[in-house]
This record gives C-alpha cells, sequence and structure tokens, in this order.
C-alpha cells in the first residue's frame, strides 16, 4: 500500500506515545471517545504480558491514519465510522468478508513472498455475530432455536449488512426476512447483498398482514437503537418485529445495542416472551477478540475471554450509574 499522491499525511503527531511500547495500535474513527476498544485490547495485551499499547486515533480525516500504518511496531488498529468504507482503495487486499459487506473495521498485516507487510482489510463485525450464537448456544439448543428455520434481521445500515452475511453464511439461514423503517435503505441493501452473491434468500418484510403468512423465525439480529418508535414507519416495523416474537416458535434474538445499557427494551420483552437473549456486548466482545487473534497470532482459546466480559461489565455497569 502506497500513500495516494492526493493525499497528504497528517504533520501533527496524533500519537506521541507509540514509541513508549514494543507495538501499537489504535482505534481509527470520529467520534470514538465513548469506545471501549482500547480498554478491551489493553486488557488482553496486559493479560498476555506484553509491552503493547492500544490508543484512540480520532480524527474525521482519512489522511491521518496515513503516517502510521508502515511503521516497524504498529500492529494493525480497528476502523470504525466514518472510515469504514473510504480506508478500502488504500489496502493493499480485503479479505471475502470485508469484499462482501463492503466495509473494513480492522486492518492486519500478512507478508507477501518478498517478505515484505501487506496490509490486509477485514470485518469482524461478522464474527462478533456468528459467534455471539455459537458460543451461547449448545448445539442441542440450537437444532430447536432457529437451525433450519428462517432468520430475521432488523435495520439497514452496516452492522446489517454484517449481520446478513453471518446469518447466512455462518448460521446457514436459507431464507432471511428484513425489517426496516426505510424502504429504499432496505432496497440498496438487497440489491448489494444479491450482486454479492448471498441474498437470494432475503425478502423485506414492510407488513403484520405480510408477516401472518411467513413461516415463524429462530434467528432475530437487531441493528437499531433503543429508541421508542415514533414515526409511522418506525411503529409498523416494531409491530412486524413484535409480531414474530409473540409467535408459539420462540428462538434466539441479539439485540446488538448495549451501551449504555444492555439489557434494552428489546431485550427485555423478548425474555418476558420466552426468547433466549444475546446481548450486544457479547457481538463487541467476540469481533475484539477476532481482531486479537489476528494481531497476536493466538487462538480464542489462548486469549482471556473471561477476563475481558468482565472487564466490559464492569464499565456499562459504571456507565450505567451516570
Amino acid at each position: 500500500m502506497t500513500v495516494p499522491s492526493d493525499v497528504t499525511a497528517s504533520k501533527s503527531d496524533l500519537l506521541p506515545n507509540r514509541h513508549q511500547v514494543e507495538k501499537f495500535g489504535f482505534l481509527f474513527g470520529y467520534p470514538i471517545s465513548h469506545s471501549f476498544s482500547p480498554l478491551f485490547h489493553r486488557t488482553i495485551y496486559q493479560s498476555l504480558r506484553l509491552k503493547w499499547e492500544f490508543f484512540f486515533l480520532e480524527s474525521p480525516k482519512l489522511n491521518d491514519i496515513f503516517q502510521y500504518l508502515h511503521e516497524p511496531n504498529f500492529l494493525g488498529c480497528a476502523v470504525t465510522m466514518p472510515h469504514k468504507v473510504s480506508i478500502i482503495p488504500h489496502l493493499d487486499e480485503l479479505t471475502p468478508e470485508a469484499d462482501a459487506v463492503g466495509a473494513c473495521n480492522t486492518i492486519y498485516f500478512h507478508p507477501d513472498q518478498g517478505g515484505k507487510r501487506k496490509l490486509i482489510g477485514t470485518n469482524t463485525d461478522i464474527v462478533g455475530v456468528k459467534e455471539s450464537f455459537l458460543q451461547n448456544i449448545s448445539e442441542p439448543e440450537r437444532k430447536r432455536l432457529y437451525e433450519g428455520r428462517p432468520a430475521m434481521v432488523v435495520g439497514g445500515g452496516g452492522a446489517a449488512r454484517a449481520s446478513l452475511y453471518a446469518v447466512v453464511e455462518h448460521l446457514k439461514c436459507k431464507t432471511v426476512y428484513l425489517v426496516n423503517r426505510d424502504k429504499n435503505e432496505v432496497d440498496v441493501l438487497l440489491d448489494w447483498c444479491k450482486k454479492k452473491g448471498f441474498g437470494d434468500g432475503m425478502m423485506h418484510v414492510e407488513t403484520v398482514e405480510q408477516a401472518e403468512k411467513l413461516e415463524s423465525v429462530g434467528a432475530i439480529v437487531a441493528c437499531v437503537p433503543d429508541i421508542p418508535p415514533k414515526t409511522t414507519e418506525e411503529k409498523t416495523a416494531r409491530a412486524v418485529l413484535e409480531h414474530f416474537l409473540n409467535r408459539e416458535h420462540k428462538g434466539a434474538i441479539l439485540e446488538m445495542a448495549y451501551h449504555p445499557e444492555p439489557w434494552t427494551s428489546l431485550a427485555k420483552l423478548s425474555e418476558t416472551l420466552g426468547w433466549k437473549v444475546l446481548l450486544g456486548t457479547e457481538a463487541m466482545i467476540y469481533q475484539g477478540l477476532a481482531q486479537d487473534q489476528l494481531w497476536t497470532g493466538k487462538s480464542l482459546e489462548e486469549l482471556p475471554v473471561d477476563t475481558v466480559k468482565k472487564v466490559i461489565a464492569d464499565e456499562l455497569a459504571k456507565a450505567a450509574k451516570h
């Protein structure tokens, strides 16, 4: 990867302390001061006794990242909005997952045939959704709750796109219902997924009347904020979701919203109605663990999963009190 001629690297050094450690990484995006990402990765490196550090690189300017990408002690980084798409042309290679969803949230290195380091972009949000189900639901439970049944994804943004890929490619759901307040957003999403080869079994469920004629769902991924519906379109989308939650078959729902309180109104309702609830913190944690597997070369079993979960839970508990 080379910095394009029309991009000038920032002259200001946003990471002056990076030379004090053996390796460094960062979360790149804007705004990001609320993120648990640096705390998450620091916890892992401390547990593994690595003299590594993870920083915030908070900037709305894409060119602020280029001065750090090829420093010898740069280990890789996490990428969030607004840079998940704009960073892609400046990488050497994309994994199939990042290409499929059109967004990169992780940069890591891989040596090429000449021994040089190639910048690879991938998307571990997919792993976060997949592992939330696989790590928290036993194989017998999966068969009872969601295997062989349609899935549902609520939302229309980047998280929804990653979730659609995860439920189709990893949970093996052949039929997926999309529920969202914005029809145009869904049309764009469906068109993208079909062009990328994993959208043939997807359909937009727009009304309760349409939902009543469809098979019950087993796995749901909700990718919308924990905000009460206000507009007619929002209320209709919520009514469709609640229709499936109220059906006789009860499956598993991953509620992606978790900040500042993981037990959202949707999580509470789903639990009351008999669904197995997977909190959004699980997706956040497992996508982060997937990043550290790439950066450290260690397997999931070698990483301090329980320690990280406790640290994040403690931080959320503190945030909920304020």
